[in-house]
């Protein structure tokens, strides 16, 4: 596996992150890809590079470099412990949508600009659990740069909180993909109704849909509920996604 381990300044610090790219010179679009909550390990670098391997720079930073530095963290044993907001919650309370979607992204879209072997400005955004929310953050918030945002088993994307993402719609440019997990207490059939009625009244192109039989974490492959045809059927859908939006 190759990668560039770089830091990013941003208004917070220096953001740890990781690029994959395909083989060989050329430039390609970027894309951000925004980790879940068990933080930076080999299941995400795997997934950083399969889909570079589609024609893509992928920036993966560390979202919680504010927290510093920590595992990587083992999903088997985190969820062994019984108790995972006390494994890995100090984590979680380093960002969030605000801090992750709107002032890091700032500085990640001004570091793709900078590598030579970014093509355009037009970027994409793939985040997965809490990365989800994020994901459509960063859609609401730079419609200029976010040409195809996905969200894959994200949780709190329509709620009463005034950080919550739906409340963007009316901002997103680009087209919106969201998967949910079937019977995910993090995005319950309300809240999904919620953000699909926020979307469609705000005329964003977009497809949501909910993966029957699929748990929170799915496309996860070091996660007990990974789902092998579930997720190579996320991976269908953000291939096609990017595929119609950047170029």
């Amino acid at each position: 596996m190759h990668y560039e381990q770089v830091s990013i300044r941003t208004h917070d610090g220096d953001c740890p992150a990781y690029v994959f790219k395909p083989s060989g010179p050329g430039r390609f679009p970027g894309v951000i890809f925004y980790m879940d909550g068990l933080g930076i390990r080999p299941t995400i670098f795997e997934m950083g590079e399969r889909l570079a391997n589609h024609g893509y720079v992928v920036l993966v930073p560390d979202l919680f470099y504010r927290a510093g530095p920590y595992g990587p963290l083992d999903p088997k044993e985190v969820f062994a412990s019984g108790d995972v907001r006390a494994a890995i919650g100090h984590l979680f309370a380093s960002t969030d949508n605000r801090r992750a979607g709107v002032e890091d992204t700032e500085a990640f879209l001004a570091y793709l600009d900078s590598r030579e072997d970014v093509s355009g400005t037009k970027v994409g955004t793939t985040g997965y659990c809490m990365g989800g929310a994020i994901s459509l953050t960063a859609a609401g918030t730079y419609p200029d740069r976010i040409a195809a945002a996905a969200s894959f088993h994200g949780g709190n994307l329509a709620t009463d909180s005034e950080l919550s993402p739906h409340r963007l719609a009316p901002a997103i440019a680009g087209r919106v993909y969201v998967a949910g997990a079937d019977n995910d207490n993090s995005y319950p059939p309300e809240m999904a109704e919620r953000l699909e009625q926020a979307l469609s009244d705000a005329g964003v192109d977009h497809r949501c849909e909910i993966y029957a039989g699929a748990l929170h974490g799915w496309t996860m492959a070091d996660f007990p509920v990974y789902n092998e045809a579930a997720a190579e059927r996320h991976w269908n859908e953000l291939v096609a996604l990017f595929a119609g939006a950047l170029t």
